[in-house]
Protein backbone atom coordinates (compact mmCIF):
# COMPACT_ATOMS: atom_id res chain seq x y z
CA UNK A 1 0.00 0.00 0.00
CA UNK A 2 1.27 3.50 -0.74
CA UNK A 3 2.22 6.06 1.89
CA UNK A 4 0.70 9.53 2.04
CA UNK A 5 2.04 12.58 3.80
CA UNK A 6 -0.11 15.40 5.08
CA UNK A 7 1.72 18.60 5.90
CA UNK A 8 0.03 21.44 7.71
CA UNK A 9 0.52 24.88 9.20
CA UNK A 10 -1.71 26.81 11.55
CA UNK A 11 -3.91 29.45 9.97
CA UNK A 12 -3.47 33.07 11.10
CA UNK A 13 -6.73 32.68 13.01
CA UNK A 14 -5.38 29.62 14.85
CA UNK A 15 -2.20 31.48 15.78
CA UNK A 16 -4.39 34.11 17.45
CA UNK A 17 -5.96 31.53 19.78
CA UNK A 18 -4.60 31.25 23.28
CA UNK A 19 -2.37 28.30 24.07
CA UNK A 20 -5.18 26.90 26.21
CA UNK A 21 -7.66 27.15 23.30
CA UNK A 22 -5.22 25.55 20.84
CA UNK A 23 -4.45 22.77 23.30
CA UNK A 24 -8.11 21.66 23.25
CA UNK A 25 -7.94 21.07 19.50
CA UNK A 26 -4.48 19.50 19.64
CA UNK A 27 -5.74 16.99 22.21
CA UNK A 28 -8.68 16.21 19.92
CA UNK A 29 -6.22 15.63 17.08
CA UNK A 30 -4.10 13.35 19.28
CA UNK A 31 -7.17 11.32 20.28
CA UNK A 32 -8.19 11.03 16.61
CA UNK A 33 -4.73 9.64 15.73
CA UNK A 34 -4.85 7.21 18.67
CA UNK A 35 -8.26 5.93 17.54
CA UNK A 36 -6.92 5.31 14.03
CA UNK A 37 -3.97 3.40 15.44
CA UNK A 38 -6.28 1.32 17.65
CA UNK A 39 -8.35 0.56 14.55
CA UNK A 40 -5.24 -0.90 12.90
CA UNK A 41 -4.27 2.00 10.64
CA UNK A 42 -0.59 2.72 10.03
CA UNK A 43 -0.28 6.38 10.96
CA UNK A 44 2.44 8.55 12.49
CA UNK A 45 1.87 12.19 13.44
CA UNK A 46 3.95 14.93 14.99
CA UNK A 47 4.73 18.62 15.07
CA UNK A 48 7.78 20.51 13.85
CA UNK A 49 10.09 22.68 15.96
CA UNK A 50 12.84 25.13 15.09
CA UNK A 51 16.52 24.98 16.10
CA UNK A 52 15.58 26.13 19.61
CA UNK A 53 12.95 23.35 19.90
CA UNK A 54 10.14 25.91 19.74
CA UNK A 55 7.00 24.54 18.02
CA UNK A 56 5.18 26.49 15.35
CA UNK A 57 6.62 25.13 12.13
CA UNK A 58 3.58 23.02 11.41
CA UNK A 59 2.93 19.32 11.50
CA UNK A 60 3.47 16.15 9.50
CA UNK A 61 1.30 13.05 9.35
CA UNK A 62 2.27 9.87 7.51
CA UNK A 63 -0.33 7.24 6.75
CA UNK A 64 -0.79 4.21 4.60
CA UNK A 65 -3.85 3.94 2.35
CA UNK A 66 -4.98 2.12 -0.77
CA UNK A 67 -5.11 5.32 -2.82
CA UNK A 68 -5.18 9.12 -2.64
CA UNK A 69 -8.95 9.30 -2.18
CA UNK A 70 -8.88 6.93 0.79
CA UNK A 71 -6.04 8.91 2.39
CA UNK A 72 -7.90 12.17 1.83
CA UNK A 73 -11.10 10.77 3.31
CA UNK A 74 -9.17 9.71 6.41
CA UNK A 75 -7.49 13.06 6.98
CA UNK A 76 -10.65 15.07 6.35
CA UNK A 77 -11.81 13.70 9.71
CA UNK A 78 -8.83 15.27 11.49
CA UNK A 79 -10.26 17.77 14.01
CA UNK A 80 -7.62 20.29 12.93
CA UNK A 81 -8.99 20.16 9.37
CA UNK A 82 -12.65 19.88 10.36
CA UNK A 83 -12.31 23.06 12.44
CA UNK A 84 -10.37 24.88 9.70
CA UNK A 85 -7.38 25.42 12.00
CA UNK A 86 -4.71 24.43 9.47
CA UNK A 87 -3.74 24.95 5.88
CA UNK A 88 -2.84 21.48 4.63
CA UNK A 89 -1.55 19.52 1.67
CA UNK A 90 -1.64 15.80 0.97
CA UNK A 91 0.85 13.99 -1.23
CA UNK A 92 1.60 10.40 -2.08
CA UNK A 93 5.11 9.56 -0.92
CA UNK A 94 7.21 7.18 -2.97
CA UNK A 95 10.07 6.12 -0.66
CA UNK A 96 13.21 4.74 -2.19
CA UNK A 97 13.85 2.37 0.71
CA UNK A 98 11.93 -0.82 -0.01
CA UNK A 99 11.44 -1.90 3.59
CA UNK A 100 10.51 1.53 4.96
CA UNK A 101 7.40 0.38 6.82
CA UNK A 102 9.37 -2.27 8.70
CA UNK A 103 12.08 0.26 9.60
CA UNK A 104 9.51 2.79 10.81
CA UNK A 105 7.66 0.24 12.92
CA UNK A 106 10.91 -1.06 14.45
CA UNK A 107 12.14 2.46 15.15
CA UNK A 108 8.88 3.78 16.59
CA UNK A 109 8.14 0.43 18.20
Amino acid sequence: MPFYIKTEKFTDQTNKLSIKERKVFLLMHKKWVECLIEAGEFIVSGYLTNEKKIPGGGGVLILEANDYLEAKNIILNDPMIENKLVIWELHEWNPIIENLKKKLINHLG
